[in-house]
């Protein structure tokens, strides 16, 4: 049986029929669960790793429209995914209507995806300060204009948009953001339910969704913060009256946390759930490890390893491995030193080591926050503006 946190102690499986399938567009989403677009970790290789824990929809990294339409290197490679992924799901940023909507024809005149996201939540002062994500919202007129830019030149590919609650309490976006993404064609919404002040901080405010919920009726409204377990999922779904749910910094060193969303869901909407098995041991989550490494080697060459250094920390939270153990694994060098590291690992300790249940909320990643919102001079000054910013504002790295 799968652990839980006290929180979830007394949350029920879904029962048969008890959530529609969300629609996005054409398409279908059951488990109703997404996958949160994330910098330097929602590449194709983690995006195969939680697909083969469970079903839902997988959305790539950030990547900038700009960057797309000039052929950037990295944003190419971005824009890349396995033969297997279908369907073929991109988020994508822009700060104006031009480079959105030529982005958006490429992509789908060339056949490359079967959904368009659109980040308008971002938090980073590199971002805002110049215009950009959870800025955009404060000027709904300019806002309006990416959306539909996106939504006519996309054809039968849905667009989905997702933004946070607003920059911060005094200046609240996200129920205009909804209803002008559902006026001008989008698919779906999602809520990050903090605003951009609260970085990570403090706890999603679940109400805000069930706002949202209550403004948007014609297309599916998705929450996310907060999906520390599956239990969480089905919470925020039953509280706020919402079509599915947004998983993010919950599934970081744990793919398969989907598996675990895919069984209190069901295999379909009408078969009603079923009890997760229990947390890996030690040794399933060091050969769910090793497999993840491969997966990015192969995709991004020998420096693929050190971008799953960051991934080790997170794969053995809440497992007493010591922080010598830990330590040398942020040094990983090459594949071979990595299964040096895991062999000795599974010596060295119990291999069938269970995970600590105080550990299943515990954040991964990003802590950050509060923080006052960086804006450009004048900012607020004509919400009804719909002038875009400068263009160095979407000259951004892809990928965050």
């Amino acid at each position: 049986m799968g652990l839980r946190s006290e929180v979830n102690r007394d949350v029920r499986l879904a029962t048969p029929g008890e959530f529609a399938v969300p629609r996005i567009g054409p398409l279908e989403v059951w488990p109703p669960v997404v996958l949160a677009p994330m910098a330097g970790v929602t590449n194709a290789p983690f995006r195969t790793m939680c697909r083969e824990f469970g079903a839902g929809l997988y959305v790539s990294e950030m990547v900038t429209a700009r960057g797309l339409v000039d052929g950037h290197l990295k944003t190419t490679r971005l824009a890349h995914f396995a033969p297997e992924e279908s369907p073929r799901s991109i988020q994508l940023y822009g700060t104006e209507p031009d480079s959105i909507g030529r982005a958006v024809d490429m992509l789908v005149g060339e056949g490359r995806v079967d959904h368009v996201d659109m980040n308008f939540g971002c938090p980073m002062p590199k971002v805002t300060r110049r215009g950009g994500g959870a800025a955009i919202p404060l000027k709904p007129r300019l806002f309006e204009a990416i959306v539909r830019a996106a939504v006519e030149r996309s054809g039968d590919v849905p667009v989905t948009v997702k933004f946070r609650k607003g920059t911060d309490d005094d200046h609240l976006t996200f129920l205009e953001a909804g209803r002008i993404a559902e006026a001008v064609g989008a698919s779906a919404v999602s809520l990050h339910a903090r605003t951009a002040e609260q970085l990570y901080s403090g706890e999603a405010d679940w109400t805000a969704v069930a706002d949202l919920k209550a403004a948007v009726a014609t297309i599916p409204v998705f929450g996310n913060g907060d999906v520390w377990e599956p239990w969480d999922a089905l919470r925020l779904m039953r509280v706020t009256g919402c079509d599915g749910v947004v998983v993010g910094r919950g599934c970081l060193g744990r793919p398969w946390l989907f598996g675990d969303l895919a069984s209190v869901f069901g295999a379909d909407s009408s078969s009603g759930g079923r009890e997760p098995g229990p947390p890996p041991s030690l040794r399933q989550v060091t050969t769910t490890m090793a497999r993840h490494a491969r997966l990015l080697v192969a995709w991004a060459g020998p420096h693929g390893i050190r971008d799953f250094r960051k991934h080790t920390a997170w794969y053995l939270k809440g497992y007493a491995t010591g922080p010598a153990a830990r330590s040398k694994l942020q040094s990983i060098t090459d594949l071979d030193h990595l299964d040096g590291l895991l062999a000795d690992l599974l010596t060295d300790l119990d291999p069938d080591m269970a995970l600590d249940p105080n550990s299943l909320r515990t954040p991964r990643s990003h802590r950050n926050g509060p923080r006052p919102v960086a804006l450009p001079e004048g900012w607020l000054d004509d919400p009804e503006d719909a002038t875009p910013p400068p263009a160095e504002a979407e000259v951004l790295v892809s990928g965050g």
